[in-house]
């Protein structure tokens, strides 16, 4: 915990020092222009990755970045409500879905029946990625390469969850308008690429 102290020490004598402005005119409203859905793995930092100042992204992060089903409830629904907030409040103009390499969430769809009942609220949560698994393994030949299928699955649960983002009512309506855009993205952590989704091509390309 030391080092994280030391961290806001830093951060409040430079960092925040040096752009002051900024945070001034934060402290009051945000307007954030994209919703950035990612998973919440320690080596996933969307600020980093986009170059992106505080106050330019509202982001949602759970295991295996997921989007939950749109439906109606009474329940506490976080990922839910923060993309309610986002689209109807702050009205951003882009979402972009970002999965990983290496996802130990993506991972987990692979585990015993006997591990899986160790941690049951992930087990619950990953049905909601269980088609990524279907299609990859409807899609991969060569099953001797446990990796090939991993990064198919961690592809294909990206395109699952933009899937699932259009299930929810004033998503599907501003998209079909053309007053919101969707990207999905895969960031190859021990590279630093990340690829973006072509949909009409629908394979993953290189941003360059």
């Amino acid at each position: 915990m030391k080092s994280l102290f030391d961290g806001v020490k830093e951060f409040s004598k430079n960092d925040f020092e040096k752009n002051k402005k900024l945070f001034q005119k934060l402290g009051t409203s945000q307007k954030p222009h994209t919703l950035f859905i990612g998973c919440s793995d320690s080596r996933v930092v969307p600020d980093l990755i986009t170059k992106s100042l505080p106050g330019d992204l509202f982001v949602i992060r759970n295991v295996a970045n997921i989007v939950p089903y749109y439906r109606a409830s009474s329940e506490y629904l976080s990922t839910t409500s923060a993309i309610e907030y986002a689209i109807i409040v702050l009205n951003v103009e882009n979402i972009v879905v970002c999965g990983h390499s290496n996802c130990g969430g993506c991972k987990a769809l692979f585990l015993e029946e006997a591990e899986l009942e160790e941690i049951p609220h992930t087990k619950k949560w990953l049905e909601l990625a269980k088609n990524a698994r279907i299609k990859a393994e409807s899609l991969i030949k060569d099953f001797d390469s446990k990796d090939n299928i991993e990064w198919l699955v961690e592809q294909e649960n990206i395109v699952e969850q933009m899937n699932h983002l259009l299930t929810y009512p004033i998503v599907e309506d501003r998209y079909s308008k053309g007053l919101i855009n969707i990207y999905g993205w895969y960031y190859e952590i021990g590279t630093g690429v990340v690829y973006n989704y072509n949909f009409k091509e629908k394979v993953f390309e290189e941003i360059k």
